[in-house]
């Protein structure tokens, strides 16, 4: 394949209505009547496989019937109460994969009860009354607790911490709270500044205070917060991307999918966003596919997802491979990046060696494919690169934090959860469910008698 010698990037590839449509609600909300009707669906299961299904142990039959009977401000109790971030849960949890996935309607009618949009109607009827908070504080405890990471685990562990009565402080590297709600996500999913008005809700149970701009970047800090307060959670996710280990990599018009991603978040107007006529990103999870969806809704004329392995390997779920298609963008298999050529120091095209499994090892089978590209976007993962956590004695499994069960590490008095935390899933859900155990746990650490 011949590869054009100047990159194509700019902005403004679509008009200001094109935009708008683009990046509207990706999964419009229900009607209070489609709510009631399909809530009517669910035969609220005795030992009900959906709840167990979901990493916050949500209680899907009990909210759904109370939705039903038009008990909105119930249902959404039920939800909070088992994860605080549900709203957000509810827009990018993969339901397909988890509660939705082992509904009993399933194997009756061939379609699950759509159990994340009406959990997300409960949870948006609350947060757009008059009296959104639900929950109070405890009476206070007198103990401090610092969490480092406004993501949804150091977000879910400040609340639970905050509702048993302790002061909570919570200290994160970006210029606003919420972590990949706010940095990390497709603005399709969370749309109308989504992120930023869960964490105000969760700020308005009282006792938390977030302290931005702050980065952890010596063992000093870490040994100071230990010093200060009564305990510490670390939930800072990960820091940076794993490399590709090929020539070009360095070339201009190749980066991170997570830069990519966070720049549009935090872009106004994206007809000034520049992109690549030509996108390729290399990687086959959730990452890769928010990247390619919103480089071709911002107006790139060809995107391709090239993955090393097949597709049932791919940890993006099967609709949101769908989901990416259905937008226009390709799908490769079996193709790992060799190098990416550039011309005048800006990537051009990518080439890459085909692979087959060869008793059990992912083998290259001497075929070479090339792909033009003014952009390439590295989604391969990603991990925890900040040293200063061995340096202060934390010890790692995997590249991350290793510890028991509810997330106390070997440090006393230090906790950690979320992607940070060894042996996860990644999930937004599962971190939540990280803060919220480790918070019980300090609590029951903090009042020991």
């Amino acid at each position: 394949m011949s590869t054009p010698s100047s990159p194509d990037i700019r902005p403004a590839r679509r008009s200001a209505a094109d935009y708008a449509r683009a990046f509207a609600d990706a999964t419009p909300r229900f009607t209070q009547a489609q709510a009631v009707l399909e809530a009517e669906r669910c035969l609220y299961c005795y030992d009900a496989p959906c709840a167990t299904a979901c990493p916050t142990s949500i209680d899907v039959p009990s909210f759904i019937r109370r939705m039903a009977e038009g008990n909105l401000r119930g249902a959404a109790r039920a939800i909070l109460e088992a994860n605080p971030l549900g709203g957000m849960c509810a827009r990018v949890c993969p339901t397909e994969n988890l509660c939705e996935a082992v509904c009993v309607r399933t194997t009756q009618e061939g379609k699950p009860v759509a159990i994340g949009r009406l959990q997300r109607h409960a949870v948006d009827a609350l947060m757009e009354s008059a009296q959104p908070q639900l929950f109070t504080r405890a009476a206070a405890t007198g103990k401090k607790v610092a969490v480092v990471g406004a993501g949804p685990a150091g977000l879910a562990c400040a609340y639970t911490l905050a509702r048993h009565g302790h002061d909570v402080v919570v200290f994160d590297a970006r210029p606003k709270p919420g972590g990949l709600n706010e940095y990390g996500l497709a603005s399709y999913k969370t749309p109308d500044n989504f992120a930023q008005a869960e964490v105000q809700w969760l700020l308005a149970l009282g006792g938390i205070d977030i302290r931005s701009n702050w980065a952890l970047e010596c063992t000093e800090q870490l040994d100071n917060l230990r010093k200060d307060f009564d305990a510490l959670f670390l939930g800072m996710g990960l820091a940076s991307t794993h490399q590709l280990g090929c020539p070009g990599e360095d070339l201009g018009g190749v980066q991170d999918a997570t830069a990519f991603i966070a720049t549009l978040r935090q872009t106004d107007d994206l007809a000034t966003l520049p992109v690549g006529r030509r996108v390729v990103v290399i990687g086959g999870g959730m990452t890769a596919v928010d990247a390619a969806t919103q480089a071709k809704l911002l107006g790139a004329q060809d995107v391709h997802i090239v993955y090393r392995r097949g597709p049932d390997d791919m940890s993006a779920s099967s609709a949101e491979q769908a989901w990416a298609q259905t937008n226009g963008v390709t799908i490769h298999h079996w193709l790992a990046p060799v190098a990416i050529e550039g011309s005048d120091g800006h990537a051009s095209a990518v080439r890459f060696a085909r692979q087959a499994v060869v008793n059990g090892q992912l083998t290259p089978t001497g075929e070479l494919e090339t792909l033009a590209a003014d952009m390439v976007l590295k989604a391969i993962g990603q991990q925890l690169g900040n040293p200063v956590l061995v340096q202060a004695g934390l010890v790692l499994q995997g590249g991350r934090i290793a510890t028991d069960a509810v997330g106390q590490t070997n440090l006393p008095g230090v906790w950690a959860g979320g992607d940070c935390r060894a042996g996860g899933l990644d999930l937004t859900v599962e971190a939540v469910e990280h803060g919220k155990q480790s918070a019980n746990a300090i609590h029951a650490h903090l009042t020991r008698a």
